[in-house]
């Protein structure tokens, strides 16, 4: 079980057929479901028998099928959501207020508008979510460009900048070269390649 990162990965596989099942979770799950800090997750993973999922190995490599297998994880995390959920609903807000107003959110603003101090909303943020607001901010703006790029409404990136209500191009090409890996001399071809690879346009 791997924890949110602030940086792009990339999968390597062996050669020959395989299959890979992912469960991908909202930012708040990991503390939800599994009662655990999610800051100590950050960049990090847990192995099996460390989130109380040792038991699954045996039966997930003997499973006939990934219908199987999809089933086996899926009872799991029914189980784990049987046992109660942890819930911290002012950090649920303001991941909502993030995704409806990413283009103009800020930290003190949602600290403000929630009455609590900047310190304590950070820290309570960052258990939850296992990043800094401000950076999950980032983050997700970052990730607002490429889906906005990915759609082909906008003919440059200073348009897109200019909707998501970047500083400036220079500052919107930093962002996304940091969260990305996309460089400013090769951002024109990756453009192209967003547009076709729905996959690649997702990060949070």
């Amino acid at each position: 079980m791997h924890g949110l990162g602030a940086e792009p990965s990339v999968m390597q596989f062996t050669a020959g057929p395989f299959s890979s099942i992912q469960v991908a979770f909202k930012p708040h799950a990991l503390y939800s479901v599994f009662h655990i800090d999610s800051s100590t997750l950050r960049g990090g993973f847990w192995l099996p028998e460390e989130f109380g999922g040792a038991h699954l190995t045996k039966p997930l490599v003997s499973a006939r099928s990934d219908g199987e297998r999809i089933t086996i994880l899926s009872e799991f995390l029914i189980a784990r959501l049987a046992q109660g959920m942890r819930r911290d609903e002012l950090v649920e807000a303001s991941l909502a207020s993030i995704h409806e107003r990413i283009e103009t959110i800020s930290v003190h603003e949602l600290a403000e508008t929630l009455n609590i101090s900047q310190r304590q909303f950070e820290k309570r943020f960052s258990r939850v979510v296992g990043m800094p607001p401000k950076l999950y901010i980032r983050i997700k703006r970052v990730n607002e460009a490429l889906q906005l790029i990915n759609t082909g409404r906008y003919e440059r990136l200073s348009d897109v900048a200019y909707a998501l209500n970047f500083y400036d191009q220079p500052h919107f090409i930093r962002e996304i070269k940091t969260f990305s890996w996309v460089t400013p001399t090769s951002i024109a071809q990756k453009v192209s390649e967003f547009r076709q690879d729905d996959t690649g346009a997702s990060y949070l």
